[in-house]
């Protein structure tokens, strides 16, 4: 079915957080010699793949978060038009939902709505970047009539929304953006009208130890992070969630070993691993403690946190395809792909655009959607150079480090139904698993990493980082799956 293009639904989406996704195939999946073999009591994957955000020149990273000494205003003022001309947009200005794709495409539309408002009609409106802001800004402004043309350094759409298939998958998988909650029901509308399936994703988790021991996931953690934040609320300065932990004393948690030889002050370490690190994408030492969320430390009866139930059900996982979404939004709009931008010049009369290739492109106005990333690796020159407001914004501001890495098995080696798994070992690099076979029925695993753990393991081989990975899955190891010799 065609999508009308010319409705603008807005709705919250998660962002580039967490979750690869698949699909149901009765397919016997053949093994490829791109993978690498490495020792293991797991049984080698017939797939793999590893994202690399924080490398990706075109992004520097996974989404914003609220560095320490950062403030939410700094999103309003990076939002503000420069001269009339100049304008930006992207996850990172939004202030309700930042590091979400609702808010990189609200962003967009606000974007547009600005320039609409001071340009004449007709006028030619350069659009840098081609993800969800750049598209939606670019739909918009097409739709009520003005020139457009989006300028794209990467050879596709989608920016950090990417729907990977290299022949070794069965079907497209989500290497960016993959799940769509309640609020983004707009979004899932537009998804399935584009034919792109969603099917729920509920949150199960199992903890187990080092030794697979499956063992009781209690609030000690949260609650200890929860008591920081709330202490440093009432401090004069802001401070790090860790230095929060350090001086409120919240953090001085029992080191003997308890259930599972698993202490509280080991449960610590694995919550800040597993639920800042890799799912906020900014170590402890780097959020701000006055604006990081308080968890929610309300357990229930059968010991699953409070409204993680009522979240299940809000909770879609996107088969393959949200990169379509994008591709929609930019049907008929003129698309200079494999085109870097290095500087934007702006002037009274208007605004030019040098590309990396040496030629030049002028417009009335420019809306630029690159990520945070890019912007403060100064990636792009700026003439004349930003408000000094704008620079003090996009230096406070942090740009998160999150990465997945993939794995797809010939049969599942495991039992668990639960969909996240957390290892609690303080030496793994992989503290959190995606099982993704209840969700879709494929044998596919997905960890999430981030934070220094992802800038270290960007710098290991294929091999190396797929050994420790399978070893962190040990386990999980269901015996009865499995052959008795390990692959050597």
């Amino acid at each position: 079915m065609s999508m009308k293009r010319r409705t603008f639904l807005i709705g919250s989406v998660t962002g580039v957080s967490l979750f690869a996704v698949a699909a149901c195939t009765p397919d016997t999946p053949t093994p490829t010699p791109t993978v690498p073999v490495v020792p293991s009591k797991v049984p080698q994957p017939i797939a793999f793949h590893r994202t690399n955000w924080t490398a990706d020149p075109f992004s520097y990273g996974a989404f914003s978060y609220q560095a320490v000494d950062s403030d939410p205003r700094d999103r309003a003022t990076l939002s503000e038009p420069v001269d009339d001309r100049l304008f930006f947009a992207g996850e990172a200005v939004s202030q309700e939902e930042p590091g979400t794709v609702y808010g990189a495409r609200d962003s967009g539309l606000r974007a547009a709505i600005a320039v609409a408002e001071v340009a004449e009609p007709g006028e030619r409106i350069a659009v840098v970047g081609a993800g969800i802001a750049g598209a939606s800004a670019a739909r918009r402004l097409s739709d009520e009539g003005f020139n457009v043309v989006v300028v794209e350094g990467r050879e596709r759409a989608g920016g950090r929304i990417h729907s990977f298939d290299d022949g070794e998958w069965p079907f497209p998988v989500e290497l960016g953006a993959a799940i769509v909650q309640t609020p983004g029901a707009t979004i899932a509308a537009e998804l399935e009208m584009l034919g792109v399936e969603l099917v729920p994703a509920p949150v199960r988790q199992e903890v187990r130890t080092r030794t697979g021991v499956q063992i009781e996931n209690t609030t000690t953690a949260s609650q200890a992070v929860a008591d920081a934040i709330a202490w440093a609320a009432e401090q004069s300065r802001d401070s790090s969630v860790a230095e929060a932990l350090r001086d409120s004393g919240a953090g001085d948690l029992d080191a003997s070993p308890g259930e599972g030889g698993v202490s509280d002050a080991l449960r610590l370490t694995h919550f800040l691993q597993a639920d800042i690190s890799a799912q906020r994408a900014a170590d402890p030492d780097d959020l701000s403690a006055w604006f990081t969320s308080l968890p929610d430390v309300q357990e229930d009866p059968d010991g699953q946190e409070d409204g993680a139930d009522e979240a299940d059900t809000d909770r879609k996982l996107v088969i393959g395809g949200y990169q379509s979404l994008v591709e929609d939004a930019l049907h008929d709009v003129d698309v200079l792909p494999s085109s870097t931008v290095t500087s934007v010049t702006t002037t009274e009369r208007g605004v030019s655009l040098r590309l990396a290739r040496g030629d030049s492109l002028s417009a009335d106005r420019v809306i630029v959607t690159v990520p945070l990333g890019v912007l403060k690796a100064g990636s792009i020159e700026f003439t004349p150079a930003l408000p000094f407001s704008h620079r003090g914004a996009i230096d406070a501001l942090g740009v998160g480090r999150q990465e997945k890495l993939l794995l797809r098995f010939a049969k599942p080696f495991w039992s668990s139904t639960a969909t996240r798994w957390d290892v609690m070992d303080a030496s793994t690099d992989f503290p959190l698993w995606v099982n993704l076979l209840p969700i879709t029925g494929e044998p596919m695993l997905v960890a999430v990493f981030g934070g220094d753990t992802a800038d270290r393991l960007s710098e290991s081989s294929d091999a190396e980082l797929l050994e420790a990975a399978l070893s962190s899955l040990e386990p999980f190891i269901d015996p009865d799956l499995v052959e008795s010799e390990p692959t050597d």
